[in-house]
């Protein structure tokens, strides 16, 4: 089966648009594909799909082999890949995900993609959606029991669930203690992203996520924009923001109640692989 390896920012994926997903065990497939030393290397595997309701369906497996609703750098680089291997030719169109359907808007650069816009949605800040357990209502600077220790946490729904933690200095900051913690708690039933978020200035912030599913990532899209919403509802910043994560920049727009994001999507290399053990039956 052909396949593509790309990137959003460092978070990387594996792509299919020929596979039929009723005829695979695609947990064990992603896990598989996913192994840094015996498979691929991903942090998760993209299925390209008919929609019944889109232009085109994504379905994302993390490498842990739960599925996700929604992924921001996997998006970018599923609209890329649409575009560049023909299914699509128009520089906008719809996609199916698990979260609803997403516009992205291709950015071009010498008749190449360079950049992705995308239209993420409306956050939701309402406690049972994201889900959490507690009272109703929003959860923004919350104060949290961890460890012994107290910190303030800002939860919200960007398609998937994320809660952020501002901290002085996201470099020096054991995210994949605190995040796992924070991740697996009983408050989350069905488990949470964790971003930790330093503010730069009122224009800039740093990101590094926990991200359910596939751990410790050099970039995440959804957290992106989710810790944006929750620097300006935090008052830390205002609705315009260049995100810095570990291999670039995204830069995350709120306007009029709808989150764009904008960043690159980039293709590393294409092969085939044998899927035959992956098969039902």
């Amino acid at each position: 089966m052909r396949f593509q390896k790309m990137h959003g920012l460092g978070n990387d994926f594996i792509l299919f648009d020929e596979i039929d997903p009723a005829k695979f065990d695609l947990s064990a497939m992603a896990i598989g594909l996913c192994d840094r030393h015996q498979g691929i290397g991903a942090d998760g595997i993209i299925l390209i799909l008919p929609s019944e309701i889109a232009n085109v369906r994504m379905r994302i497996i993390n490498s842990d082999g739960s599925e996700a609703n929604m992924c921001g750098n996997g998006i970018r680089c599923f609209a890329k890949y649409v575009y560049d291997n023909h299914i699509k030719s128009d520089k906008s169109f719809t996609i199916e995900t698990g979260a609803g359907v997403m516009i992205p808007e291709l950015i071009f650069d010498n008749e190449k993609v360079k950049y992705v816009r995308v239209n993420m949605g409306i956050p939701v800040f309402e406690r049972a959606a994201i889900p959490m357990k507690g009272s109703a209502g929003s959860v923004i600077g919350e104060t949290f029991h961890i460890s012994g220790k107290e910190i303030k946490i800002t939860s919200l729904l960007m398609g998937v669930p994320h809660t952020i933690v501002f901290v002085d200095d996201v470099l020096n900051t054991d995210i994949v203690t605190i995040g796992r913690k924070i991740e697996t708690h009983q408050l989350f039933p069905e488990k949470t992203n964790v971003n930790f978020v330093q503010v730069v200035n009122d224009r800039e912030i740093k990101v590094r996520t926990w991200e359910r599913g596939a751990g410790s990532t050099l970039a995440c899209g959804t957290g992106s924009c989710a810790s944006a919403v929750a620097a300006f509802v935090n008052g830390y910043c205002g609705k315009v923001l260049t995100v810095h994560l570990t291999l670039g920049d995204l830069k995350i727009e709120w306007i009029d109640g709808i989150v764009y994001m904008t960043g690159t999507a980039n293709h590393v290399f294409e092969g085939q692989v044998d899927l035959s053990k992956y098969l039902h039956g």
